[in-house]
């Protein structure tokens, strides 16, 4: 029989709050984190909104020598893998150090620190570039940070398919679980709000140029025209069931079910594949339509993207047939951290029976969703559908339920 795989501990650090229960708190008030940028002056920018992470004072919560070699993006993620570790109740230094495992995903990497580095290669010389931009920019210096610090020796990686890789870093933790680690931190967050971060995704040419933050990042609304980035994310731990039941755990739920596709060449007259990576992640957790009581989309918030997912939910599920909610409207786009945050809000749905809602959205009548908009919907939750897409025709889904 195949192992179960359970989500025992959340630690989250997103633009609404700081901490799985702040953010909780913010997302079920419709707090509109979206705002203009702080962390540089972004005036000479067509795009000048995001969704910053708040109040996060890293030497409060890491030792000094960490500071120096690290991004921004390692930081925040650290600190939330502090947060997922004390929820679940995990001490590393009482378990064997082969037992644990690290993957996380990333879209950009230590976008802000490579960025110091290089004004320091050019405005003073080679001499003044640190020796930790060897890997503070790089995709998996998260999970080898994290790894360091626990002293984590057992499956290691990132999954690097941008909006996607969250959900895709959850499903290969699953599958190392599955064959004989203990527990794997896994998730993930993204911070790239910087000059040099901010112009690589303004290449895009899908970001939203509107100076208003309750109108800007409208995914599923008549007057979506691109979307608002975001740093932050969320980090989770992952056990096999059984161990977790054995030691006694809280279980927030079971990771039932995952599923993913490559969308076709663009013109080539194919069907993009999200249709298919629901129906693959639904089988996977033995699971029919009408089991999911929500999907979480994931909600370009641009017209094409926006039709071709309410297309494929349709497809699946029947026109209207399941409430869909997008709570990153209150944070923006967080690339690679989205997701997990996501999985973050569908296992505390389940945990509170009741689904979030998408904010600031006024609903096309084109698209054939059961929007949840202004207000949470109070509903029992046993099952949820995460959905994810990322730039390049990555789709991912993945099915988390109650524990049975």
């Amino acid at each position: 029989m195949t192992a179960s795989v359970v989500i025992t501990g959340l630690g989250v650090a997103a633009p609404t709050g700081l901490g799985v229960e702040d953010y909780w708190a913010a997302t079920l008030g419709g707090k509109n984190a979206i705002g203009r940028i702080t962390r540089f002056d972004p005036s000479g920018y067509p795009a000048r909104l995001a969704g910053e992470v708040p109040g996060f004072r890293e030497e409060e919560y890491l030792p000094s020598r960490l500071l120096p070699q690290t991004d921004r993006v390692t930081r925040l993620a650290l600190v939330a893998t502090d947060w997922a570790l004390a929820d679940a109740g995990v001490t590393p230094g009482e378990m064997s150090e082969f037992d644990m495992g690290v993957i996380t995903a990333s879209a950009a990497g230590g976008f802000e620190f490579g960025q110091g580095e290089l004004q320091s290669l050019w405005s003073r010389g080679s001499q003044y570039v640190s020796a930790y931009q060897s890997f503070a920019w790089f995709y998996a210096v998260n999970s080898g940070q994290i790894s360091i610090r626990n002293g984590m020796k057992g499956p290691a990686g990132v999954v690097v398919s941008e909006g996607a890789g969250g959900l895709d870093a959850v499903a290969h933790a699953r599958r190392q679980i599955r064959k004989g680690t203990s527990l794997v931190v896994t998730g993930a967050v993204d911070a790239s709000i910087c000059p040099w971060g901010w112009v690589a995704q303004l290449s895009t040419g899908r970001m939203s140029t509107s100076d208003e933050p309750a109108r800007a990042y409208l995914p599923f609304d008549r007057d979506a025209s691109g979307y608002v980035p975001g740093e932050g994310g969320a980090i989770l731990i992952a056990e096999d069931a059984d161990a977790a039941r054995a030691r006694g755990a809280r279980i927030y739920g079971e990771i039932a079910g995952y599923g993913s596709t490559m969308d076709p060449k663009p013109g080539s007259g194919r069907e993009p594949g999200l249709r298919k990576a629901i129906r693959i992640a639904l089988a996977d957790a033995g699971a029919e339509p009408g089991d999911v009581d929500v999907v979480f989309a994931d909600g370009a918030g641009e017209r094409t993207a926006d039709r071709a997912e309410a297309e494929a939910i349709s497809a699946v599920f029947g026109d209207r047939a399941v409430p869909v909610t997008v709570p990153k409207t209150m944070t923006g786009r967080l690339y690679s951290g989205g997701a997990p945050l996501d999985l973050a809000a569908a296992l505390l749905a389940i945990r509170d029976g009741v689904i979030p809602p998408t904010t600031s959205v006024e609903p096309c009548p084109d698209y054939p969703l059961d929007l949840v908009v202004g207000r949470p919907r109070e509903t029992p939750v046993r099952t949820a559908l995460v959905v994810a897409r990322g730039a390049g025709g990555f789709n991912s889904a993945m099915v988390v339920r109650a524990a049975r």
